[in-house]
Protein backbone atom coordinates (compact mmCIF):
# COMPACT_ATOMS: atom_id res chain seq x y z
CA UNK A 1 0.00 0.00 0.00
CA UNK A 2 1.27 3.55 -0.56
CA UNK A 3 -0.41 5.99 1.24
CA UNK A 4 1.39 7.43 4.53
CA UNK A 5 -0.96 9.68 5.40
CA UNK A 6 -2.13 9.50 9.42
CA UNK A 7 -5.60 8.58 9.27
CA UNK A 8 -8.15 10.88 11.33
CA UNK A 9 -11.62 9.37 9.29
CA UNK A 10 -12.05 6.50 7.37
CA UNK A 11 -14.64 6.05 4.35
CA UNK A 12 -15.73 2.05 3.76
CA UNK A 13 -17.59 1.28 0.61
CA UNK A 14 -17.66 -2.24 1.03
CA UNK A 15 -19.42 -3.19 -2.76
CA UNK A 16 -20.98 -6.04 -4.43
CA UNK A 17 -17.81 -6.22 -6.70
CA UNK A 18 -15.33 -4.35 -5.30
CA UNK A 19 -14.45 -2.79 -2.22
CA UNK A 20 -12.97 0.89 -1.71
CA UNK A 21 -11.24 2.64 1.75
CA UNK A 22 -10.66 6.02 1.71
CA UNK A 23 -8.57 8.10 4.61
CA UNK A 24 -8.79 11.45 5.50
CA UNK A 25 -6.89 13.83 7.36
CA UNK A 26 -7.38 16.88 10.22
CA UNK A 27 -6.29 19.36 7.26
CA UNK A 28 -8.99 17.90 5.16
CA UNK A 29 -6.94 15.90 2.29
CA UNK A 30 -8.52 12.70 1.67
CA UNK A 31 -6.90 9.56 -0.84
CA UNK A 32 -7.64 6.38 -1.62
CA UNK A 33 -5.98 3.26 0.28
CA UNK A 34 -3.81 1.71 -2.63
CA UNK A 35 -3.13 -2.13 -2.41
CA UNK A 36 0.12 -3.34 -4.12
CA UNK A 37 -0.20 -6.86 -5.94
CA UNK A 38 1.64 -8.83 -8.50
CA UNK A 39 3.52 -5.39 -9.75
CA UNK A 40 0.26 -3.15 -9.68
CA UNK A 41 -1.34 -0.82 -7.65
CA UNK A 42 -4.79 -1.50 -7.09
CA UNK A 43 -7.39 1.36 -5.51
CA UNK A 44 -10.20 -1.21 -5.51
CA UNK A 45 -10.21 -4.44 -3.77
CA UNK A 46 -12.02 -7.24 -4.93
CA UNK A 47 -15.23 -8.35 -2.72
CA UNK A 48 -13.96 -11.44 -3.16
CA UNK A 49 -12.67 -14.84 -1.04
CA UNK A 50 -10.81 -17.76 -1.52
CA UNK A 51 -10.67 -20.59 0.86
CA UNK A 52 -8.09 -23.35 0.16
CA UNK A 53 -7.13 -26.44 1.87
CA UNK A 54 -3.78 -27.80 1.46
CA UNK A 55 -4.76 -31.86 2.57
CA UNK A 56 -8.09 -32.66 1.01
CA UNK A 57 -10.12 -34.00 4.68
CA UNK A 58 -8.08 -32.40 6.94
CA UNK A 59 -9.57 -31.19 10.36
CA UNK A 60 -7.47 -27.97 9.95
CA UNK A 61 -9.48 -24.57 8.91
CA UNK A 62 -9.00 -23.52 5.46
CA UNK A 63 -6.65 -20.94 4.75
CA UNK A 64 -8.22 -17.80 3.54
CA UNK A 65 -7.49 -14.90 1.07
CA UNK A 66 -9.37 -11.69 -0.06
CA UNK A 67 -9.46 -9.41 -2.88
CA UNK A 68 -6.39 -9.81 -5.77
CA UNK A 69 -5.07 -12.46 -3.98
CA UNK A 70 -8.38 -14.54 -3.84
CA UNK A 71 -8.62 -14.25 -7.65
CA UNK A 72 -4.58 -15.13 -8.18
CA UNK A 73 -6.13 -18.54 -5.92
CA UNK A 74 -8.62 -19.03 -8.00
CA UNK A 75 -6.50 -18.76 -11.06
CA UNK A 76 -3.29 -20.99 -9.75
CA UNK A 77 -5.64 -24.02 -8.93
CA UNK A 78 -2.96 -25.38 -6.70
CA UNK A 79 -4.97 -26.67 -4.44
CA UNK A 80 -8.68 -27.55 -3.14
CA UNK A 81 -11.14 -24.46 -3.12
CA UNK A 82 -13.92 -22.55 -2.74
CA UNK A 83 -14.82 -19.21 -4.07
CA UNK A 84 -16.53 -16.71 -2.96
CA UNK A 85 -18.32 -13.44 -4.98
CA UNK A 86 -20.76 -11.07 -4.57
CA UNK A 87 -21.68 -12.18 -1.02
CA UNK A 88 -23.25 -8.53 -0.22
CA UNK A 89 -25.98 -9.53 -2.12
CA UNK A 90 -27.16 -11.76 0.74
CA UNK A 91 -26.66 -9.24 3.62
CA UNK A 92 -30.58 -8.43 3.68
CA UNK A 93 -31.59 -12.52 3.17
CA UNK A 94 -33.66 -14.37 5.85
CA UNK A 95 -33.09 -17.33 3.52
CA UNK A 96 -28.96 -17.32 3.85
CA UNK A 97 -28.43 -18.87 6.99
CA UNK A 98 -24.91 -20.02 6.58
CA UNK A 99 -23.00 -21.90 4.45
CA UNK A 100 -20.33 -24.99 4.77
CA UNK A 101 -17.05 -24.47 3.40
CA UNK A 102 -14.67 -27.45 3.94
CA UNK A 103 -16.96 -28.88 6.78
CA UNK A 104 -16.93 -24.91 8.71
CA UNK A 105 -20.08 -23.49 8.63
CA UNK A 106 -20.29 -19.39 7.82
CA UNK A 107 -22.80 -16.92 8.48
CA UNK A 108 -23.26 -14.16 6.48
CA UNK A 109 -21.27 -11.62 9.35
CA UNK A 110 -18.58 -14.52 9.59
CA UNK A 111 -17.87 -14.31 5.34
CA UNK A 112 -17.77 -10.24 6.01
CA UNK A 113 -15.34 -10.34 9.03
CA UNK A 114 -13.27 -12.97 7.10
CA UNK A 115 -13.15 -10.83 4.47
CA UNK A 116 -13.00 -7.60 6.30
CA UNK A 117 -9.83 -9.37 8.29
CA UNK A 118 -7.77 -10.00 5.27
CA UNK A 119 -8.25 -6.03 3.56
CA UNK A 120 -6.91 -5.06 7.01
CA UNK A 121 -3.80 -7.55 6.94
CA UNK A 122 -3.02 -6.32 3.54
CA UNK A 123 -3.58 -2.42 4.13
CA UNK A 124 -1.39 -2.21 6.91
CA UNK A 125 -0.91 -0.40 10.43
CA UNK A 126 -3.04 2.81 8.72
CA UNK A 127 -6.22 0.43 8.57
CA UNK A 128 -6.61 0.95 12.40
CA UNK A 129 -11.26 1.10 12.80
CA UNK A 130 -10.37 1.26 16.59
CA UNK A 131 -9.59 4.46 17.19
CA UNK A 132 -10.25 6.45 13.97
CA UNK A 133 -13.67 8.20 12.58
CA UNK A 134 -15.33 5.43 10.59
CA UNK A 135 -18.08 5.96 8.34
CA UNK A 136 -19.71 2.46 6.35
CA UNK A 137 -21.35 2.94 3.09
CA UNK A 138 -24.69 1.22 2.84
CA UNK A 139 -27.62 0.81 0.04
CA UNK A 140 -30.39 2.72 0.48
CA UNK A 141 -32.11 0.02 -0.92
CA UNK A 142 -30.52 -3.65 -0.08
CA UNK A 143 -30.66 -6.31 -2.93
CA UNK A 144 -33.43 -9.03 -3.02
CA UNK A 145 -36.73 -9.69 -3.57
CA UNK A 146 -37.70 -9.21 -0.24
CA UNK A 147 -34.75 -7.21 1.73
CA UNK A 148 -34.94 -7.62 5.78
CA UNK A 149 -32.84 -4.13 6.02
CA UNK A 150 -32.78 -4.35 10.14
CA UNK A 151 -31.26 -8.27 9.62
CA UNK A 152 -28.59 -6.53 7.24
CA UNK A 153 -27.48 -3.39 9.47
CA UNK A 154 -27.59 -6.38 12.38
CA UNK A 155 -25.00 -8.28 10.45
CA UNK A 156 -22.60 -5.29 9.21
CA UNK A 157 -22.65 -4.14 12.56
CA UNK A 158 -21.40 -7.19 14.07
CA UNK A 159 -18.97 -8.08 11.48
CA UNK A 160 -17.26 -4.59 11.52
CA UNK A 161 -17.36 -4.32 15.32
CA UNK A 162 -15.40 -7.70 15.31
CA UNK A 163 -12.68 -5.31 13.74
CA UNK A 164 -13.13 -2.87 16.18
CA UNK A 165 -15.57 -0.63 14.69
CA UNK A 166 -18.31 -0.63 17.31
CA UNK A 167 -18.61 3.50 17.30
CA UNK A 168 -18.99 3.29 13.36
CA UNK A 169 -21.61 5.47 11.78
CA UNK A 170 -23.72 3.78 8.64
CA UNK A 171 -24.68 6.57 5.53
CA UNK A 172 -26.33 5.71 2.34
CA UNK A 173 -23.50 4.83 -0.38
CA UNK A 174 -24.70 7.86 -2.63
CA UNK A 175 -24.80 10.45 -0.01
CA UNK A 176 -21.18 9.68 0.29
CA UNK A 177 -20.44 10.19 -3.51
CA UNK A 178 -22.24 13.29 -3.10
CA UNK A 179 -20.00 15.00 -0.47
CA UNK A 180 -16.94 13.94 -2.59
CA UNK A 181 -19.48 15.73 -5.84
CA UNK A 182 -19.88 18.74 -4.15
CA UNK A 183 -16.20 19.80 -2.79
CA UNK A 184 -15.85 20.97 -7.06
CA UNK A 185 -19.24 23.08 -6.66
CA UNK A 186 -19.00 26.27 -7.44
CA UNK A 187 -21.72 27.79 -6.24
CA UNK A 188 -25.08 26.64 -4.51
CA UNK A 189 -26.49 23.50 -6.54
CA UNK A 190 -29.40 20.97 -6.29
CA UNK A 191 -27.88 17.36 -6.56
CA UNK A 192 -28.48 14.01 -7.76
CA UNK A 193 -26.69 11.52 -7.19
CA UNK A 194 -27.33 8.04 -8.96
CA UNK A 195 -25.14 5.45 -7.51
CA UNK A 196 -24.86 2.34 -9.74
CA UNK A 197 -23.26 -0.85 -7.87
CA UNK A 198 -23.04 -4.33 -8.58
CA UNK A 199 -25.99 -5.08 -6.46
CA UNK A 200 -28.05 -2.30 -6.26
CA UNK A 201 -28.81 1.24 -7.86
CA UNK A 202 -29.28 4.18 -5.12
CA UNK A 203 -30.11 7.59 -5.77
CA UNK A 204 -29.80 10.67 -3.53
CA UNK A 205 -31.00 14.21 -3.99
CA UNK A 206 -29.61 17.19 -1.29
CA UNK A 207 -28.99 20.83 -1.65
CA UNK A 208 -25.91 22.04 -1.35
CA UNK A 209 -24.91 25.92 -0.15
CA UNK A 210 -21.46 27.25 1.59
CA UNK A 211 -22.63 29.69 4.64
CA UNK A 212 -19.60 31.64 5.60
CA UNK A 213 -17.16 29.30 3.17
CA UNK A 214 -18.26 26.04 5.23
CA UNK A 215 -20.44 23.50 3.16
CA UNK A 216 -23.92 22.84 4.14
CA UNK A 217 -25.89 19.84 2.90
CA UNK A 218 -29.32 19.12 3.12
CA UNK A 219 -31.22 16.18 2.49
CA UNK A 220 -34.40 16.11 0.33
CA UNK A 221 -34.80 12.54 -0.62
CA UNK A 222 -33.71 8.99 -1.05
CA UNK A 223 -34.37 6.03 -2.70
CA UNK A 224 -33.03 2.70 -4.24
CA UNK A 225 -33.58 -0.74 -6.00
CA UNK A 226 -31.77 -4.07 -6.09
CA UNK A 227 -31.22 -3.17 -9.84
CA UNK A 228 -27.81 -2.93 -10.56
CA UNK A 229 -24.91 -3.91 -12.98
CA UNK A 230 -25.03 -7.92 -11.64
CA UNK A 231 -28.53 -7.54 -13.10
CA UNK A 232 -27.20 -6.54 -16.71
CA UNK A 233 -24.85 -9.44 -16.89
CA UNK A 234 -27.74 -12.16 -15.77
CA UNK A 235 -29.74 -10.79 -18.94
CA UNK A 236 -26.57 -11.79 -20.71
CA UNK A 237 -26.32 -15.10 -19.25
CA UNK A 238 -29.88 -15.73 -19.50
CA UNK A 239 -30.22 -15.03 -23.38
CA UNK A 240 -26.08 -16.05 -24.34
CA UNK A 241 -24.93 -18.71 -21.95
CA UNK A 242 -27.47 -20.23 -20.59
CA UNK A 243 -29.10 -21.74 -23.24
CA UNK A 244 -25.49 -22.90 -24.28
CA UNK A 245 -25.51 -24.78 -20.55
CA UNK A 246 -28.89 -26.63 -21.60
CA UNK A 247 -31.24 -24.24 -20.62
CA UNK A 248 -34.43 -25.01 -22.53
CA UNK A 249 -33.22 -28.77 -22.74
CA UNK A 250 -35.40 -31.62 -21.84
CA UNK A 251 -35.34 -34.81 -19.81
CA UNK A 252 -36.94 -38.23 -19.29
CA UNK A 253 -39.17 -39.05 -15.93
CA UNK A 254 -41.41 -41.95 -15.38
CA UNK A 255 -41.45 -42.42 -19.23
CA UNK A 256 -42.46 -38.43 -19.84
CA UNK A 257 -40.40 -36.44 -21.73
CA UNK A 258 -40.17 -32.84 -18.85
CA UNK A 259 -38.60 -29.33 -19.41
CA UNK A 260 -35.52 -28.79 -17.05
CA UNK A 261 -36.43 -26.92 -14.74
CA UNK A 262 -35.31 -22.93 -14.96
CA UNK A 263 -34.43 -22.15 -11.24
CA UNK A 264 -30.59 -23.96 -11.92
CA UNK A 265 -29.90 -21.21 -14.49
CA UNK A 266 -31.60 -18.80 -12.31
CA UNK A 267 -28.42 -19.54 -10.21
CA UNK A 268 -25.89 -19.49 -13.31
CA UNK A 269 -27.24 -15.92 -13.66
CA UNK A 270 -26.80 -14.54 -10.10
CA UNK A 271 -23.16 -14.60 -9.40
CA UNK A 272 -23.50 -14.52 -5.79
CA UNK A 273 -26.00 -17.76 -5.89
CA UNK A 274 -23.24 -19.49 -8.45
CA UNK A 275 -20.50 -18.95 -6.16
CA UNK A 276 -22.16 -20.89 -3.59
CA UNK A 277 -23.68 -23.72 -6.21
CA UNK A 278 -20.36 -25.84 -5.35
CA UNK A 279 -21.05 -28.96 -3.32
CA UNK A 280 -24.59 -27.94 -2.69
CA UNK A 281 -27.91 -29.70 -3.36
CA UNK A 282 -28.40 -28.29 -6.54
CA UNK A 283 -25.27 -29.70 -7.97
CA UNK A 284 -26.13 -32.76 -7.21
CA UNK A 285 -29.45 -33.14 -8.58
CA UNK A 286 -28.24 -31.36 -11.56
CA UNK A 287 -26.28 -34.22 -11.96
CA UNK A 288 -29.11 -36.51 -11.43
CA UNK A 289 -30.98 -34.96 -14.46
CA UNK A 290 -27.76 -35.27 -16.36
CA UNK A 291 -28.23 -38.82 -16.84
CA UNK A 292 -31.80 -38.59 -18.42
CA UNK A 293 -31.02 -35.58 -20.29
CA UNK A 294 -31.99 -35.76 -23.72
CA UNK A 295 -29.12 -34.17 -24.72
CA UNK A 296 -26.59 -34.29 -21.37
CA UNK A 297 -23.71 -32.15 -23.05
CA UNK A 298 -25.06 -29.35 -22.44
CA UNK A 299 -25.83 -29.96 -19.05
CA UNK A 300 -22.43 -31.59 -18.27
CA UNK A 301 -21.00 -28.25 -19.18
CA UNK A 302 -22.55 -26.68 -16.98
CA UNK A 303 -21.13 -29.02 -14.02
CA UNK A 304 -18.23 -28.48 -15.02
CA UNK A 305 -18.38 -25.10 -15.02
CA UNK A 306 -19.71 -25.23 -11.52
CA UNK A 307 -17.04 -27.68 -10.21
CA UNK A 308 -13.97 -26.50 -11.56
CA UNK A 309 -14.29 -23.23 -10.58
CA UNK A 310 -15.22 -21.07 -13.73
CA UNK A 311 -17.71 -18.75 -12.27
CA UNK A 312 -15.39 -15.83 -12.32
CA UNK A 313 -13.87 -16.15 -15.61
CA UNK A 314 -17.35 -16.71 -16.97
CA UNK A 315 -18.20 -13.26 -14.69
CA UNK A 316 -15.56 -11.52 -16.62
CA UNK A 317 -16.21 -12.59 -19.99
CA UNK A 318 -19.77 -11.58 -19.25
CA UNK A 319 -18.87 -8.40 -18.17
CA UNK A 320 -16.36 -7.29 -20.80
CA UNK A 321 -19.13 -8.11 -23.28
CA UNK A 322 -21.58 -5.84 -21.34
CA UNK A 323 -18.53 -2.96 -20.99
CA UNK A 324 -18.08 -3.43 -24.66
CA UNK A 325 -21.34 -2.75 -25.70
CA UNK A 326 -20.87 1.01 -23.95
CA UNK A 327 -18.77 1.92 -27.19
CA UNK A 328 -19.59 -0.49 -29.69
CA UNK A 329 -22.89 -1.54 -31.55
CA UNK A 330 -21.97 -5.18 -32.19
CA UNK A 331 -19.69 -7.62 -29.61
CA UNK A 332 -18.43 -11.02 -30.50
CA UNK A 333 -18.72 -12.61 -27.01
CA UNK A 334 -16.56 -15.85 -26.46
CA UNK A 335 -15.91 -18.23 -23.12
CA UNK A 336 -13.69 -21.10 -23.70
CA UNK A 337 -11.84 -23.63 -21.55
CA UNK A 338 -10.41 -26.60 -22.06
CA UNK A 339 -14.45 -28.41 -22.07
CA UNK A 340 -17.04 -25.29 -22.98
CA UNK A 341 -16.32 -23.46 -25.68
CA UNK A 342 -19.57 -20.89 -25.93
CA UNK A 343 -19.42 -17.74 -28.80
CA UNK A 344 -21.74 -15.85 -29.84
CA UNK A 345 -22.03 -12.07 -31.31
CA UNK A 346 -24.39 -9.69 -29.16
CA UNK A 347 -25.53 -6.42 -30.84
CA UNK A 348 -26.25 -3.03 -28.34
CA UNK A 349 -29.99 -3.11 -29.88
CA UNK A 350 -30.26 -7.15 -28.24
CA UNK A 351 -28.99 -6.30 -24.95
CA UNK A 352 -30.90 -3.18 -24.39
CA UNK A 353 -34.10 -4.92 -25.08
CA UNK A 354 -33.10 -7.34 -22.36
CA UNK A 355 -32.80 -5.10 -20.03
CA UNK A 356 -35.81 -2.77 -20.97
CA UNK A 357 -38.00 -3.85 -18.05
CA UNK A 358 -34.97 -3.06 -15.82
CA UNK A 359 -34.05 0.35 -17.45
CA UNK A 360 -38.47 1.34 -16.47
CA UNK A 361 -37.74 0.22 -13.08
CA UNK A 362 -34.87 2.24 -12.23
CA UNK A 363 -36.12 5.22 -14.17
CA UNK A 364 -39.90 4.59 -11.81
CA UNK A 365 -37.12 4.79 -8.69
CA UNK A 366 -35.65 8.05 -10.24
CA UNK A 367 -39.17 9.68 -10.72
CA UNK A 368 -39.97 8.39 -6.71
CA UNK A 369 -36.84 10.63 -5.15
CA UNK A 370 -37.98 13.09 -7.41
CA UNK A 371 -41.72 12.82 -6.04
CA UNK A 372 -40.57 12.48 -2.21
CA UNK A 373 -38.64 15.56 -2.41
CA UNK A 374 -41.87 17.11 -4.28
CA UNK A 375 -39.11 18.43 -6.71
CA UNK A 376 -39.96 18.68 -10.76
CA UNK A 377 -36.57 17.15 -13.11
CA UNK A 378 -36.03 20.90 -14.20
CA UNK A 379 -35.41 22.09 -10.29
CA UNK A 380 -32.43 19.63 -10.63
CA UNK A 381 -29.04 21.82 -11.57
CA UNK A 382 -26.46 18.66 -11.49
CA UNK A 383 -26.95 15.23 -11.86
CA UNK A 384 -24.09 13.14 -10.61
CA UNK A 385 -22.92 9.85 -12.18
CA UNK A 386 -20.96 7.33 -10.53
CA UNK A 387 -20.97 3.09 -11.26
CA UNK A 388 -19.95 1.13 -14.06
CA UNK A 389 -23.10 0.59 -15.23
CA UNK A 390 -23.83 4.36 -15.41
CA UNK A 391 -21.79 3.95 -18.94
CA UNK A 392 -24.30 1.90 -20.36
CA UNK A 393 -25.72 3.68 -23.28
CA UNK A 394 -29.22 3.14 -22.64
CA UNK A 395 -28.76 4.31 -18.78
CA UNK A 396 -27.23 7.78 -19.72
CA UNK A 397 -29.89 8.36 -22.37
CA UNK A 398 -32.30 7.53 -19.09
CA UNK A 399 -30.79 10.98 -17.47
CA UNK A 400 -29.97 12.53 -20.39
CA UNK A 401 -34.08 12.45 -21.18
CA UNK A 402 -35.10 13.72 -17.96
CA UNK A 403 -32.60 16.05 -16.80
CA UNK A 404 -31.00 17.22 -19.86
CA UNK A 405 -27.33 16.22 -21.27
CA UNK A 406 -25.81 19.74 -19.83
CA UNK A 407 -26.83 18.25 -16.51
CA UNK A 408 -25.16 14.98 -16.18
CA UNK A 409 -21.53 14.77 -14.62
CA UNK A 410 -19.36 11.91 -13.41
CA UNK A 411 -16.20 11.44 -12.18
CA UNK A 412 -13.93 8.27 -10.85
CA UNK A 413 -16.51 5.40 -11.45
CA UNK A 414 -15.24 3.84 -8.15
CA UNK A 415 -13.21 5.96 -5.53
CA UNK A 416 -15.91 8.77 -5.21
CA UNK A 417 -18.16 7.10 -2.39
CA UNK A 418 -15.40 5.87 -0.28
CA UNK A 419 -13.67 9.76 -0.30
CA UNK A 420 -16.93 11.48 0.34
CA UNK A 421 -17.49 9.02 3.27
CA UNK A 422 -14.30 9.73 4.64
CA UNK A 423 -14.95 13.63 4.34
CA UNK A 424 -18.44 13.09 5.95
CA UNK A 425 -16.13 11.92 8.95
CA UNK A 426 -14.45 15.08 8.98
CA UNK A 427 -17.91 17.20 8.72
CA UNK A 428 -18.98 19.41 11.68
CA UNK A 429 -21.79 17.31 12.77
CA UNK A 430 -21.09 13.57 11.06
CA UNK A 431 -23.92 12.18 12.82
CA UNK A 432 -26.92 13.77 11.25
CA UNK A 433 -25.65 11.92 7.64
CA UNK A 434 -25.94 8.65 9.95
CA UNK A 435 -28.73 5.95 9.13
CA UNK A 436 -29.88 4.23 12.31
CA UNK A 437 -28.28 0.59 12.45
Amino acid sequence: MSSALPAASIGIDFGTSNTVVAIATEDGRVETLRFDHAGSSHSVYASALCFTQERPGSSLPPSVEGGPWAIERLIEGLTALRYIQSFKTFAASRSFQKTTIFRQNFQFEDLLATFLRTLVRHAGSQLDLSTARVTIGRPVTFAGVTPDEALAMQRYCDAFGRLGANSARYVYEPVGAAFSFARNLDRDATVLVADFGGGTSDFSLLRFSRIDGVLKAEPLGHAGIGIAGDTFDARIVDHVVAPRLGKGGRYRSFGKVLPLPVHYFTTLARWNELAFMKGSADLRELKELARFALEPGPLEDFIALVENDLGFPLYRAVSAAKMALSSQEIVDFRFADAVIDIQSTITREAFEGWIGSDLARIAATVDQVLANANLPAHAVEKVFLTGGTSFVPAVKRLFADRFGDERLTSADQFESIAQGLALIGMAENPDQWAVAA
